[in-house]
């Protein structure tokens, strides 16, 4: 007999949600996650607090002119890495969709937006999103957010001058954060500390959004359970369960009729990767031998300006004030096809990862210092997010090198394509003329970098081109599905999550209606 009707492999955004809407529907529902257990009521606004919260397992091997940074893209214990995400939420565009089709580059998804359509809208009530639908003019069709906009505070305002100086618009930044109370949760507090997590519950993590349903349901979450490998029946054509190690290094089994890995976009590959046997040579569910290939990140810069007036640059939240897509839409006119979206005005600390004194990286001594008094007064920023086109030869594979329990470790290849490097300068060189627009006294830009991870478990109508359908069903094993970014076979130029959480309610709706356990 089973164990459960579903067991699930991770409990960040979209591993709460299916979670809760599969308990929800009457199915025995366990949660595996590798991290520890934690509260809202254990977050602490500290920079030092916040790196407890980024990826603490097996180590990630990462090459590549442009390698990834796993260990601070991905969570540590309940809710993952949407315990401390920016909560910027973006829908995708209706083209990102159909890349191949319209554009000859990229890759189709196996569906359209309108089909997706109905999930953003009901996430988005049921996450609690605020926005401005009406001044968000690129944004595609959907209902309008549930709660009124955040605020804008002076650093907003100021760069936002530079835009009107040059006839180009901003918007307010849609946010997976309460403006206003909503559904219980009380309003964000603007004190900028997102990236520590959110103690008062006011941006939606999980623990906040689906651990009461996740209760009231009976799901069970069992922390410190790292999975190593899926499970399948004598046949090989259905998954059986997982094994996991537990806290005290005692290797156990789930056995469950539904499996759904939920985990990081790197950790999802290797474990199907590591899952290998007999009927599975290449791994499980990759006949394709496409896990692990078209791993993709977004390419990023960040702007930086002192101004002559106080910025307040502390308040506000990580993820940003405002945002401008003037720049989304793709055009292999101008040489590259990649858009990019502005996100303007990011709350600033001292010196965490993406913090002041890390915005000038070449000072020391009293130069440092100097550059601290004023910039913690007068320094704006804002940050490009460009789209990367897929590559095969970006990719997850097995490493040499093992982990504590002898299983190989995730080696990650990634370089940025010519087209996000070349959308990436036009960028940088259109954040200047703002910033200078807006009347900066100086202006500079950061290294280029990495963000986000998505890709390497796609989606798609081929089985010889994909890993799974447009459900996140693995065409190799009918019982075995993925969720999460990795899916995505192409990543648009906005911040993934909301898309990711829309996949998994289509998801779990699918499972529920038309998957017997």
């Amino acid at each position: 007999m089973s164990d459960a009707d579903v067991v699930i492999v991770g409990s960040g955004a979209t591993g709460s949600l299916l979670a809760a809407h599969l308990g929800t529907s009457g199915r025995r529902v366990i949660v595996l996650e590798s991290g520890p257990a934690r509260r809202l009521d254990q977050l602490v606004s500290s920079t030092i607090w916040s790196r407890r919260l980024k990826w603490g397992g097996a180590p990630v091997r990462t090459e590549g002119a442009n390698p990834v940074v796993p260990s601070f893209e991905a969570g540590w214990g309940t809710g993952g890495s949407a315990l401390h995400h920016y909560a910027c939420w973006f829908r995708l565009h209706p083209e990102d969709f159909e890349m191949a089709s319209r554009y000859g580059k990229g890759l189709d998804w196996p569906l359209a937006y309108d089909e997706l359509r109905p999930f953003y809208d009901s996430v988005q009530r049921e996450v609690g999103l605020s926005g401005d639908a009406k001044l968000e003019v690129w944004r595609p069709r959907g209902a309008p957010y549930p709660m009124p906009p955040q605020p804008v505070f002076a650093q907003g305002e100021i760069i936002a001058r530079g835009f009107a100086k040059l006839g180009e618009r901003v918007a307010p930044l849609p946010m997976a954060i309460n403006s206003v109370a909503y559904d219980g949760r009380p309003p964000c507090i603007q004190d900028g500390w997102c990236d520590a997590g959110c103690p008062t519950g006011a941006l939606a993590n999980p623990i906040a959004v689906y651990g009461p349903a996740m209760r009231k349901a009976g799901v069970q979450l069992i922390n410190d359970a790292t999975v190593t490998r899926v499970l399948t029946d004598a046949t090989g054509r259905r998954v059986a369960g997982v094994d996991y190690v537990d806290a005290q290094g005692t290797m156990r089994t789930v056995r469950a009729s539904v499996v759904i890995l939920a985990a990081f976009a790197v950790q999802n590959p290797r474990i199907l990767l590591n899952s290998g046997n007999a009927r599975h040579p290449k791994g499980l569910a990759n006949s394709s031998g496409l896990v692990g290939r078209y791993f993709t990140s977004h390419g990023a810069v960040n702007l930086y300006g002192l101004f002559p007036e106080r910025t307040d640059n502390h308040m506000g939240r990580s993820g940003g004030q405002l945002v401008s897509q003037d720049h989304y839409a793709k055009d292999p006119k101008r040489g590259y096809l990649s858009g990019y979206t502005w996100r303007i005005g990011n709350a600033l600390k001292l010196a965490d990862l993406a913090g002041i004194a890390n915005s000038r990286g070449d000072l020391f001594g009293a130069a440092l210092n100097e550059f601290m008094k004023r910039a913690a007064q007068h320094l704006a920023t804002m940050s490009a997010l460009v789209e990367n086109l897929p590559s095969l030869e970006n990719r997850i594979e097995l490493s040499a090198d093992k982990d504590s329990h002898g299983l190989p470790l995730a080696r990650v290849v990634h370089s940025l394509g010519e087209d996000a490097r070349k959308c990436l300068e036009a960028a940088t060189e259109a954040g200047r003329k703002i910033f200078t627009a807006a009347g900066a006294t100086e202006v500079w830009a950061a290294p280029l970098r990495t963000e986000h991870l998505t890709g390497g478990t796609i989606m798609g109508s081929d089985p010889a081109k994909s890993v799974t359908d447009g459900y996140g069903q693995t065409h190799d094993v009918a019982n075995l599905f993925i969720a999460g970014p990795g899916l995505f076979p192409t990543s648009g130029a906005v911040n993934p999550t909301f898309t990711a959480a829309a996949l998994a309610a289509r998801t779990a709706q699918y499972i529920a209606r038309e998957v017997r356990t």
